[in-house]
């Protein structure tokens, strides 16, 4: 029973890190780092409720971010096996500086021994 407790707690510390390198990578528009951690079969819902793929994804953060002080609030980690779902509330600054909130759900999945992140939901308000 321990070992699976100390599994569980690398496991809430592998996925709060990755949750924190999403956020950056968003505000940087940081590829490389979605090219690393989303899987092949990636699946993006945008705010406007398109779908787009892994490709269109990383189309998509290789623009300019439009938006600055990009954080995750509230940040609920669930693992289920080998997915984990993450729920977060974020808080940004928009291009002409007003303040701007949204919410987000990832889904990970273990695969091969490592987390990749193979769908996101994104809602802004």
């Amino acid at each position: 029973m321990q070992a699976q407790s100390i599994a569980h707690d690398v496991d809430i510390d592998t996925l709060e890190k990755l949750n924190g390198g999403y956020m950056k990578s968003v505000e940087t528009s940081d590829v490389r780092w979605f090219e690393d951690k989303l899987a092949e079969d990636f699946l993006n819902s945008n705010p406007d409720g398109s779908l787009v793929d892994r490709a269109g994804f990383l189309g998509q953060i290789a623009r300019p971010a439009t938006i600055s002080n990009f954080e995750a609030r509230d940040v609920r980690i669930r693992i289920m096996g080998d997915i984990a779902i993450i729920h977060g509330r974020t808080t940004y600054t928009r291009a002409d500086g007003r303040a701007a909130a949204g919410r987000y759900t990832d889904v990970w999945a273990r695969r091969q021994g490592r987390w990749l992140c193979v769908a996101a939901h994104v809602m802004r308000g």
